[in-house]
């Protein structure tokens, strides 16, 4: 009877610190292309999704359309999400990108408006009776106070977006999905597991810091949470 091989690669373990050792490249490559989609896609999706959701607002016949259409946009599943921007956008991470903003939009936009909702009226009419203008209203009054419900949405929409960009593995543009990808089709346990659990690690991290800098923005939630 052959014993089995001492190497945990060619034994085709799921764990196996040689797997990570061997590929430390490979796998660093992997997580900064995954932190740069995951990124850049929220950024951009907070971008769109913060003038969406002070137009929903102000006027609130805009609100039913806006939640639709991102509603709408949420529901469409990934592989058609990237068929259809595949022409406008190519096998590109553009197309990863878009993707990830369209799915994020409705996670922020809806937090955003929630907590713009959530401003106590006597508050506006207290801040517009000392000379706020609709604009210095906005960004010194009623952003400040709907910070914690658009954290809330941020830090749900970014750890999404870390499990989604996995995704782009189908266009080659998936950062650690590439590998879980690659890892299924020729059945390395070991790629699968590792690029997995650092996803999770991933999302864990960006909630934690995410959730530090909502503490540090809203030191006035702190008495609330106790």
């Amino acid at each position: 009877m052959t014993a089995p091989p001492d190497d945990c690669l060619a034994r085709n373990d799921w764990i196996c610190g040689a797997y990570v050792s061997t590929r430390d490249e490979i796998l660093t490559d992997a997580v900064v292309q995954h932190l740069q989609l995951t990124g850049v896609s929220v950024a951009l999706a907070l971008l769109l999704a913060l003038p969406l959701a002070v137009l929903a607002r102000r006027w609130r016949w805009a609100a039913g359309p806006v939640l639709g259409i991102t509603t709408v946009l949420y529901t469409i599943p990934a592989l058609a999400m990237f068929s259809l921007l595949l022409p406008v956008y190519g096998l590109s991470a553009s197309l990863v990108v878009a993707g990830l903003v369209l799915y994020s939009l409705t996670l922020l936009v809806r937090n955003v408006l929630a907590g713009l909702r959530a401003v106590p009226e006597e508050t506006r009419q207290a801040a517009r009776g000392l000379g706020y203008g609709p604009v210095r209203l906005l960004l010194a009054v009623e952003l400040p106070l709907a910070l914690p419900a658009a954290m809330a949405g941020l830090r749900i929409a970014t750890v999404s977006a870390v499990s989604l960009v996995t995704i782009g593995a189908i266009v080659g543009h998936g950062g650690l999905g590439n590998l879980i990808y690659a890892g299924m089709n020729t059945y390395f346990k070991a790629q699968v597991l590792t690029a997995s659990v650092l996803c999770v690690i991933i999302a864990v991290v960006a909630d934690l810091l995410l959730l530090g800098v909502q503490r540090l923005l809203t030191p006035w939630t702190r008495g609330q949470a106790a």
